[in-house]
Protein backbone atom coordinates (compact mmCIF):
# COMPACT_ATOMS: atom_id res chain seq x y z
CA UNK A 1 0.00 0.00 0.00
CA UNK A 2 1.93 3.38 -1.08
CA UNK A 3 4.52 1.25 -2.51
CA UNK A 4 5.00 3.30 -5.70
CA UNK A 5 8.55 2.80 -6.23
CA UNK A 6 11.75 1.32 -5.13
CA UNK A 7 15.62 2.10 -4.85
CA UNK A 8 18.07 -0.45 -6.08
CA UNK A 9 21.49 -0.37 -6.62
CA UNK A 10 22.79 0.29 -10.54
CA UNK A 11 25.92 -0.26 -12.27
CA UNK A 12 26.10 3.04 -14.48
CA UNK A 13 28.40 3.45 -17.51
CA UNK A 14 28.18 6.65 -19.07
CA UNK A 15 30.90 7.35 -21.72
CA UNK A 16 33.60 4.63 -20.88
CA UNK A 17 33.26 5.97 -17.17
CA UNK A 18 31.75 3.25 -14.17
CA UNK A 19 30.37 4.50 -11.29
CA UNK A 20 27.51 2.44 -8.79
CA UNK A 21 24.25 5.08 -7.48
CA UNK A 22 21.23 3.88 -6.36
CA UNK A 23 18.04 3.86 -8.86
CA UNK A 24 14.68 4.64 -8.37
CA UNK A 25 12.58 1.66 -10.10
CA UNK A 26 8.74 1.29 -10.79
CA UNK A 27 7.02 -1.31 -7.69
CA UNK A 28 5.52 -4.26 -9.03
CA UNK A 29 3.57 -6.54 -6.97
CA UNK A 30 0.73 -8.94 -7.98
CA UNK A 31 -2.55 -7.97 -6.54
CA UNK A 32 -5.35 -10.98 -6.45
CA UNK A 33 -8.78 -9.37 -6.79
CA UNK A 34 -12.09 -11.44 -5.10
CA UNK A 35 -15.37 -10.87 -5.72
CA UNK A 36 -17.36 -11.38 -2.36
CA UNK A 37 -14.90 -13.66 -0.70
CA UNK A 38 -13.97 -15.92 -3.62
CA UNK A 39 -11.26 -15.54 -6.06
CA UNK A 40 -11.42 -13.86 -9.43
CA UNK A 41 -8.42 -12.36 -10.86
CA UNK A 42 -4.41 -11.47 -10.41
CA UNK A 43 -3.08 -8.55 -12.08
CA UNK A 44 0.51 -7.30 -11.94
CA UNK A 45 0.29 -3.60 -10.82
CA UNK A 46 2.20 -0.61 -9.41
CA UNK A 47 0.80 -0.67 -5.63
CA UNK A 48 -1.85 2.52 -5.16
CA UNK A 49 -4.90 3.02 -5.97
CA UNK A 50 -5.86 -0.67 -5.54
CA UNK A 51 -9.57 0.33 -4.67
CA UNK A 52 -10.35 2.14 -7.42
CA UNK A 53 -8.27 -1.00 -9.52
CA UNK A 54 -11.01 -3.37 -8.81
CA UNK A 55 -13.69 -1.17 -9.02
CA UNK A 56 -13.00 -0.45 -12.68
CA UNK A 57 -11.80 -4.20 -13.10
CA UNK A 58 -15.52 -5.12 -12.00
CA UNK A 59 -16.56 -2.40 -14.62
CA UNK A 60 -15.22 -3.59 -16.90
CA UNK A 61 -16.31 -7.17 -15.89
CA UNK A 62 -20.17 -6.00 -16.15
CA UNK A 63 -20.30 -6.49 -12.76
CA UNK A 64 -20.48 -2.90 -11.43
CA UNK A 65 -22.29 0.11 -12.89
CA UNK A 66 -22.76 2.56 -10.59
CA UNK A 67 -22.03 3.87 -6.72
CA UNK A 68 -24.76 1.81 -5.22
CA UNK A 69 -23.64 -1.55 -6.62
CA UNK A 70 -20.68 -1.98 -4.53
CA UNK A 71 -20.88 -2.15 -0.55
CA UNK A 72 -17.45 -2.11 0.02
CA UNK A 73 -13.67 -3.02 -0.44
CA UNK A 74 -11.12 -3.63 1.76
CA UNK A 75 -7.49 -5.26 1.90
CA UNK A 76 -7.66 -9.18 3.25
CA UNK A 77 -6.15 -9.57 6.64
CA UNK A 78 -4.02 -12.66 6.91
CA UNK A 79 -3.62 -13.36 3.53
CA UNK A 80 -0.34 -14.82 4.09
CA UNK A 81 0.32 -18.62 6.27
CA UNK A 82 1.32 -16.12 9.24
CA UNK A 83 -1.68 -14.21 9.24
CA UNK A 84 0.04 -11.06 8.20
CA UNK A 85 -1.71 -8.64 6.03
CA UNK A 86 0.28 -8.02 2.36
CA UNK A 87 -1.59 -5.36 1.02
CA UNK A 88 -2.13 -7.45 -2.05
CA UNK A 89 -5.45 -8.83 -1.55
CA UNK A 90 -8.97 -7.31 -1.93
CA UNK A 91 -11.91 -7.88 -1.98
CA UNK A 92 -14.74 -6.69 -3.67
CA UNK A 93 -18.25 -6.61 -2.05
CA UNK A 94 -21.12 -6.15 -3.70
CA UNK A 95 -24.56 -4.27 -2.83
CA UNK A 96 -27.55 -7.10 -2.17
CA UNK A 97 -29.38 -7.80 -5.42
CA UNK A 98 -26.11 -7.13 -7.72
CA UNK A 99 -25.99 -10.07 -9.84
CA UNK A 100 -22.61 -11.72 -9.51
CA UNK A 101 -21.91 -14.11 -13.20
CA UNK A 102 -20.19 -17.93 -12.33
CA UNK A 103 -16.40 -17.61 -11.30
CA UNK A 104 -14.86 -20.28 -13.18
CA UNK A 105 -11.34 -20.50 -14.32
CA UNK A 106 -12.46 -20.53 -17.92
CA UNK A 107 -14.34 -17.44 -17.27
CA UNK A 108 -11.02 -15.91 -15.84
CA UNK A 109 -8.66 -16.72 -18.77
CA UNK A 110 -11.87 -15.05 -20.89
CA UNK A 111 -11.70 -11.67 -19.24
CA UNK A 112 -8.41 -11.27 -18.02
CA UNK A 113 -6.56 -11.81 -20.89
CA UNK A 114 -5.34 -8.50 -23.09
CA UNK A 115 -6.47 -9.62 -26.70
CA UNK A 116 -9.85 -11.46 -25.51
CA UNK A 117 -10.56 -14.29 -27.68
CA UNK A 118 -10.03 -13.36 -31.25
CA UNK A 119 -12.79 -13.83 -33.56
CA UNK A 120 -16.60 -12.81 -33.51
CA UNK A 121 -17.29 -14.06 -29.70
CA UNK A 122 -14.86 -10.84 -28.15
CA UNK A 123 -16.94 -8.67 -29.86
CA UNK A 124 -20.63 -9.97 -29.48
CA UNK A 125 -19.35 -10.27 -26.00
CA UNK A 126 -18.63 -6.34 -25.31
CA UNK A 127 -21.62 -5.46 -27.23
CA UNK A 128 -24.40 -6.97 -25.63
CA UNK A 129 -22.82 -6.77 -22.03
CA UNK A 130 -22.12 -3.11 -22.03
CA UNK A 131 -24.63 -1.24 -19.75
CA UNK A 132 -23.89 2.03 -21.72
CA UNK A 133 -23.73 1.84 -25.52
CA UNK A 134 -21.20 4.46 -26.88
CA UNK A 135 -23.37 4.62 -30.15
CA UNK A 136 -26.29 5.47 -28.18
CA UNK A 137 -24.54 8.52 -25.79
CA UNK A 138 -25.27 11.68 -26.73
CA UNK A 139 -23.00 13.21 -29.42
CA UNK A 140 -19.61 14.27 -28.77
CA UNK A 141 -17.19 16.29 -31.12
CA UNK A 142 -13.55 17.00 -30.75
CA UNK A 143 -11.06 18.70 -32.99
CA UNK A 144 -7.57 17.35 -33.82
CA UNK A 145 -6.30 20.40 -32.72
CA UNK A 146 -7.76 19.95 -29.22
CA UNK A 147 -6.58 15.69 -29.86
CA UNK A 148 -3.32 17.05 -30.79
CA UNK A 149 -2.38 18.73 -27.55
CA UNK A 150 -3.55 15.91 -24.82
CA UNK A 151 -0.51 13.78 -24.90
CA UNK A 152 1.82 16.48 -23.83
CA UNK A 153 -0.82 17.54 -21.11
CA UNK A 154 -1.04 13.87 -19.93
CA UNK A 155 3.27 13.39 -20.24
CA UNK A 156 3.45 16.56 -17.61
CA UNK A 157 1.19 15.16 -15.02
CA UNK A 158 3.46 11.66 -15.23
CA UNK A 159 4.72 12.40 -11.58
CA UNK A 160 6.52 8.56 -11.11
CA UNK A 161 7.29 8.33 -14.70
CA UNK A 162 9.54 11.44 -14.13
CA UNK A 163 11.40 9.38 -11.30
CA UNK A 164 11.02 5.77 -13.00
CA UNK A 165 11.06 6.01 -16.91
CA UNK A 166 8.83 2.40 -16.56
CA UNK A 167 5.28 3.88 -15.89
CA UNK A 168 1.66 3.94 -18.39
CA UNK A 169 -0.39 6.28 -17.94
CA UNK A 170 -4.04 6.95 -18.62
CA UNK A 171 -5.81 9.98 -18.68
CA UNK A 172 -9.44 11.51 -18.74
CA UNK A 173 -10.37 14.94 -20.43
CA UNK A 174 -14.18 16.23 -21.06
CA UNK A 175 -14.35 17.45 -24.61
CA UNK A 176 -13.44 20.74 -24.15
CA UNK A 177 -10.29 19.11 -23.04
CA UNK A 178 -10.23 19.47 -19.22
CA UNK A 179 -7.93 17.24 -17.20
CA UNK A 180 -9.97 14.99 -15.24
CA UNK A 181 -8.01 12.51 -13.70
CA UNK A 182 -4.44 10.67 -14.42
CA UNK A 183 -3.74 7.67 -13.10
CA UNK A 184 0.08 5.77 -13.12
CA UNK A 185 0.56 2.42 -13.31
CA UNK A 186 3.03 -0.34 -14.51
CA UNK A 187 0.49 -2.02 -16.96
CA UNK A 188 -1.89 0.23 -18.95
CA UNK A 189 -4.76 -1.63 -18.54
CA UNK A 190 -4.41 -1.03 -14.58
CA UNK A 191 -3.98 2.76 -15.14
CA UNK A 192 -7.42 2.36 -17.05
CA UNK A 193 -9.12 0.31 -14.07
CA UNK A 194 -7.99 2.85 -11.63
CA UNK A 195 -9.58 5.88 -13.71
CA UNK A 196 -12.78 4.10 -14.34
CA UNK A 197 -13.03 3.13 -10.53
CA UNK A 198 -12.49 6.13 -9.15
CA UNK A 199 -15.44 7.26 -11.02
CA UNK A 200 -17.42 4.53 -10.23
CA UNK A 201 -16.91 5.65 -6.44
CA UNK A 202 -17.25 9.27 -6.75
CA UNK A 203 -20.81 8.27 -8.97
CA UNK A 204 -19.63 9.68 -12.07
CA UNK A 205 -20.51 6.61 -15.04
CA UNK A 206 -21.27 6.73 -17.22
CA UNK A 207 -18.63 8.80 -19.14
CA UNK A 208 -20.23 9.67 -21.75
CA UNK A 209 -18.58 12.85 -22.43
CA UNK A 210 -15.03 12.15 -21.88
CA UNK A 211 -11.95 11.59 -23.89
CA UNK A 212 -9.92 8.79 -22.75
CA UNK A 213 -5.73 9.27 -23.51
CA UNK A 214 -3.36 6.04 -23.04
CA UNK A 215 0.19 6.50 -23.43
CA UNK A 216 0.80 3.37 -25.18
CA UNK A 217 -1.31 1.29 -28.26
CA UNK A 218 -4.55 0.73 -27.97
CA UNK A 219 -5.38 -3.07 -27.17
CA UNK A 220 -8.67 -5.24 -28.00
CA UNK A 221 -8.61 -4.85 -23.61
CA UNK A 222 -8.26 -0.77 -23.79
CA UNK A 223 -11.09 -0.66 -25.70
CA UNK A 224 -13.56 -2.71 -24.33
CA UNK A 225 -12.65 -0.78 -20.80
CA UNK A 226 -13.69 2.22 -22.83
CA UNK A 227 -17.18 0.78 -23.68
CA UNK A 228 -18.05 -0.76 -21.01
CA UNK A 229 -17.44 2.85 -18.96
CA UNK A 230 -19.60 4.71 -22.05
CA UNK A 231 -16.84 6.74 -22.90
CA UNK A 232 -17.53 7.76 -26.57
CA UNK A 233 -13.24 8.37 -27.82
CA UNK A 234 -10.41 6.55 -27.02
CA UNK A 235 -7.27 8.00 -27.91
CA UNK A 236 -3.93 6.44 -28.09
CA UNK A 237 -0.12 7.78 -28.68
CA UNK A 238 0.77 4.35 -30.55
CA UNK A 239 -1.16 1.81 -32.59
CA UNK A 240 -4.15 0.16 -32.40
CA UNK A 241 -4.61 -3.84 -32.90
CA UNK A 242 -7.10 -4.69 -35.67
CA UNK A 243 -9.39 -6.44 -32.85
CA UNK A 244 -9.62 -3.09 -31.01
CA UNK A 245 -10.64 -1.49 -34.58
CA UNK A 246 -13.07 -4.23 -35.18
CA UNK A 247 -15.05 -3.34 -31.64
CA UNK A 248 -14.63 0.41 -32.30
CA UNK A 249 -16.49 -0.01 -35.40
CA UNK A 250 -18.83 -2.70 -33.84
CA UNK A 251 -20.04 -0.38 -30.69
CA UNK A 252 -19.39 3.12 -32.26
CA UNK A 253 -16.47 3.89 -30.25
CA UNK A 254 -13.89 6.62 -32.24
CA UNK A 255 -10.46 5.16 -31.72
CA UNK A 256 -7.76 7.62 -32.59
CA UNK A 257 -3.95 5.83 -33.30
CA UNK A 258 -0.50 7.00 -33.61
CA UNK A 259 -1.58 10.54 -31.96
CA UNK A 260 1.88 12.60 -32.09
CA UNK A 261 1.96 15.94 -32.50
CA UNK A 262 -0.53 17.25 -35.43
CA UNK A 263 -0.47 13.65 -36.70
CA UNK A 264 -2.90 10.83 -36.15
CA UNK A 265 -5.03 8.01 -37.46
CA UNK A 266 -9.19 7.98 -36.92
CA UNK A 267 -9.71 4.56 -37.38
CA UNK A 268 -13.50 4.36 -36.35
CA UNK A 269 -15.94 6.70 -35.38
CA UNK A 270 -14.82 9.84 -37.43
CA UNK A 271 -18.06 11.33 -37.02
CA UNK A 272 -16.87 12.73 -33.37
CA UNK A 273 -13.71 14.06 -35.06
CA UNK A 274 -14.40 17.46 -36.52
CA UNK A 275 -12.26 17.27 -39.85
CA UNK A 276 -12.33 19.78 -42.05
CA UNK A 277 -10.62 18.47 -45.41
CA UNK A 278 -11.81 15.76 -47.19
CA UNK A 279 -9.91 12.51 -46.76
CA UNK A 280 -7.60 11.68 -49.82
CA UNK A 281 -8.24 8.10 -50.85
CA UNK A 282 -4.99 5.76 -50.72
Amino acid sequence: MGRVTERRKVIRVRDGAVSTRPDTLVAEEPLEIRLNGKPLAITMRTPGDDFALAAGFLVSEGVLAEQADLQNIVYCAGATADGSNTYNVVDVRTAPGVRVPDITLERNVYTTSSCGLCGKASLDAVRTTTRWPVADTPRVSVTPELLAGLPDRLRASQRVFDRTGGLHAAALFTEDGELVDVREDVGRHNAVDKLVGRALQNGGLPLSRSVLLVSGRASFELAQKAVMAGIPVLAAVSAPSSLAVDLAAETGLTLVGFLRGSTMNVYAGEDRVALRATAAQG
